[in-house]
């Protein structure tokens, strides 16, 4: 059985041949890649354009000699410190498989050098034609979508203590809550078409499959719903964290305000007394020499009142 490997030293293709099947892989494609393609293969002109571009919705495109796949993986972006789509472009024929994409999606580059590292994988990969081969790409990269779900738990389980230790400045959870949101909402907008994409692959991949996928179809089909519903879960924890965090926020406020107003309240009789008696009237106690005492007494009748009083309607 003939085992070759090629690399195109004038572009960015890579290629493994395993038998009758060509894996060729493409990172960064530029527009020699897709005129290589165009002399080579029957592709689609609007195809190759699709390729290039960076604002494709999940799609598959249908033909008699190949399908053509546009997928969208989540990718967290530390210099925009949001989650962005990776987007993977597939030609799958009878004898071939190519894949497209910017170098992001860590699983595929992963599993492309272990081919090329690797002989002894290559049966296990490349034996049961095309269709299986793109199953294996992207039920890793549909599993590399778990972790980052469950990271977005964990960052909410975070923002979660931080509100209810009050460990953290108010500003820096508003700003934790908001990335986080952004985070979710990006996620999913990723997600939810692939979601369709994901649920056809079978009936599209069969022809170019020998043998029965029935249940590993099914299994990812799975894994993309718990996905789905994991984001479903972090919408839900993060309204209901930004509706507590408002609550305490108001909460803490209208504390505030009572203490200050019940200060200003108890302070009001010391104002009263002292105002009356900077009167320039006969008053009495005026020319004591106890005078201060008794005002002091007043006073502290006054308020000994109204401490009492708000006890009662247990205002404090």
């Amino acid at each position: 059985m003939a085992l070759t490997q090629v690399k195109n030293n004038t572009s960015n293709i890579e290629s493994i041949t395993y038998g009758n099947l060509t894996w060729i892989n493409i990172e960064n494609p530029q527009e020699v890649d897709t005129e290589y393609l165009a002399a080579n293969y029957p592709f689609h002109p609007l195809d190759l354009d699709d390729v290039l571009s960076r604002r494709q919705r999940p799609k598959v495109d249908e033909y008699n000699e190949y399908l053509f796949f546009v997928l969208h993986f989540p990718f967290y972006n530390k210099e925009l410190r949001t989650t962005v789509p990776a987007q993977l472009s597939v030609f799958i024929g009878g004898n071939y498989l190519i894949t497209l994409h910017t170098g992001n999606l860590k699983p595929l580059v992963k599993l492309y050098r272990e081919m090329e590292l690797d002989e002894s994988s290559r049966p296990e990969y490349f034996d049961h034609g095309s269709g299986f081969l793109m199953y294996r790409i992207v039920d890793r990269l549909v599993d590399y979508c778990l972790p980052i779900t469950v990271k977005l738990l964990d960052n909410l389980e975070e923002v979660e203590d931080d509100i209810f230790a009050g460990s953290n400045s108010d500003l820096n959870i508003v700003k934790d809550i908001a990335l986080l949101r952004r985070d979710i909402i990006a996620t999913r907008r990723i997600i939810w078409p692939m979601r369709a994409v994901i649920g056809c692959l079978e009936n599209k991949l069969r022809k170019f499959i020998n043998q029965d996928m029935s249940v590993y179809f099914g299994d990812m089909t799975d894994h993309m719903d718990k996905i789905w519903d994991t984001l479903d879960e972090t919408k839900e924890v993060i309204e209901g964290l930004s509706s507590t965090f408002d609550s305490m926020s108001s909460h803490r406020t209208n504390r505030a305000m009572r203490i200050l107003t019940i200060v200003a309240t108890i302070l009001l009789p010391f104002t009263m007394v002292a105002s009356i008696f900077g009167m320039n009237i006969p008053l009495p106690f005026q020319n004591s020499e106890n005078a201060i005492y008794f005002v002091a007494v007043i006073t502290a009748i006054i308020v000994s009142l109204m401490l009492y009083m708000f006890r009662r309607v247990r205002l404090i």
